[in-house]
Parts: structure tokens; sequence; C-alpha cells
């Protein structure tokens, strides 16, 4: 949630390929949705806390270093899965983010729904995004 930047309009996609960090710009359209998202994780992170959860899983330098930011709303997955998971490095139980052939699927049904008979993909989104930024 941290690397979501409305005042700059962008979002910081961290150790990418190449293990970059990347600056992606919120389209306008997009601000609203992804507002009430974040506001859906801030409800759901709250539930999950009284509930003795509510922690995701840092890289062992950060988590030492900041014991109590597993917990922190702002170190919470934009797009949270479902269900808690048991942590199989830790076994504890924690809420860790959409997997990604979910999204995949959500993606091919709208592209159904919308009647694009091109193949619709992250990927193929990605690249067109890119272009259309040029």
């Amino acid at each position: 949630v941290k690397d979501v930047d409305f005042g700059y309009r962008q979002i910081l996609v961290r150790n990418t390929k190449g293990k970059k960090d990347r600056v992606v710009p919120i389209p306008d359209v997009s601000r609203e949705g992804l507002q009430q998202q974040i506001d859906k994780v801030r409800v759901l992170h709250s539930s999950d806390l009284e509930r003795g959860n509510g922690r995701v899983f840092l890289p062992e330098a950060l988590s030492r270093k900041y014991p109590a930011a597993e917990a922190e709303l702002g170190w919470q997955y934009v797009f949270p899965a479902a269900r808690l998971s048991k942590d199989p490095r830790s076994g504890v139980r924690r809420r860790h983010h959409l997997h990604e052939n979910g999204l995949q699927k959500h993606i091919r049904q709208a592209a159904m729904k919308a009647k694009i008979l091109k193949k619709v993909n992250c990927h193929a989104l990605r690249h067109s995004f890119a272009t259309h930024l040029l």
C-alpha cells in the first residue's frame, strides 16, 4: 500500500525483473478505483489485526530492523488473497497477495465480454500501456 502515491500519481514497483525498482504512472481513470481498493484493504487489515493476524512476510533484514512493520497497513498488499495461509518459512498464518493466475483469468473473461478476439493477458496489457505512453 505504501508504494501507491496518489500525490505524485505513481506506483513504485519494487524488485522487478533485473532487480530494479520501477515507477509506473497512475492513469486518472484508475485513481478512484485504486483508492477504493486501498480502502477495502484498510478495512480487511483492521479486521485481520483484531483476529490476531494482519501480518505480511518481510525480507529478514527488514523484519529485524523494523519488527512491527509486518503488521502496518503500508506493508499490506493492494490486492490481498481472500484467505489467510500458513507461511511455510515460519508457520505463521498470513495474508499473501492474489495469485497471478486469478488476475489472468479475470482479464481473459473481460476480453471475452468485450468481444476482443486477440489474445489478451497481463503481458499484452503492459506492452500496450507502454506503447500508449510513447
